[in-house]
């Protein structure tokens, strides 16, 4: 699915984020950017052991959640890796939204400041973390929304979404979204 915010395509597809054509793609990170299992794992696999020793020289603080942080891609076909950190959901009263939005426009801003046109998220949150899959759907959407209807860059969003219940969500989400 795909949709146009301005000049920008925001576009839906399910498949495999790692090998995905585009400047950037965006790791599912925990804040100790110690690699994990999912998206994460499957994003440290495919880029080799150079991505978990440029994370651990360069950030060997972490990073906090609702934020984001910039490597090279190792053995990826993307430039970079943006490891973001979306929160733990807690039952909504913990300030996820606001966290999980967070770490989507933090991306998009690493995006312009790396000159990236073409960044894939996958669906942030919504594995180990817990993060119901239509709220964070509806939520990372409308953040993505919102930051390319104000900056009109990067030129393309794709979400690469494992499965078609996650596919079907966001598909759903970004329907409704575009309706208002």
């Amino acid at each position: 699915m795909k949709v146009m915010i301005g000049d920008c395509c925001l576009e839906l597809v399910q498949g495999d984020i790692t090998k995905q054509q585009v400047d950037a793609i965006v790791n599912a990170a925990n804040s100790r950017l110690a690699g994990g299992g999912g998206v994460d794992g499957a994003i440290h696999r495919a880029a080799g052991p150079t991505l978990m020793e440029e994370t651990r020289r360069r950030y060997p603080d972490g990073c906090p959640t609702g934020d984001a942080v910039v490597t090279s891609a190792g053995n990826l076909p993307a430039k970079y890796v943006f490891h973001a950190v979306g929160p733990v959901w807690r039952g909504g009263n913990a300030r996820e939204k606001e966290l999980l939005q967070s770490c989507y426009r933090r991306c998009l801003e690493l995006a312009i400041e790396n000159g990236c046109e073409s960044i894939a998220f996958p669906a942030i949150s919504t594995g180990a973390y817990g993060y119901p899959m239509d709220l964070a759907a509806e939520h990372s959407l409308q953040a993505v929304i919102d930051f390319l209807r104000e900056h009109g860059k990067p030129k393309l969003v794709r979400f690469v979404l494992f499965g078609e219940g996650a596919y079907g969500a966001y598909c759903r989400a970004l329907e409704e979204l575009m309706a208002r």
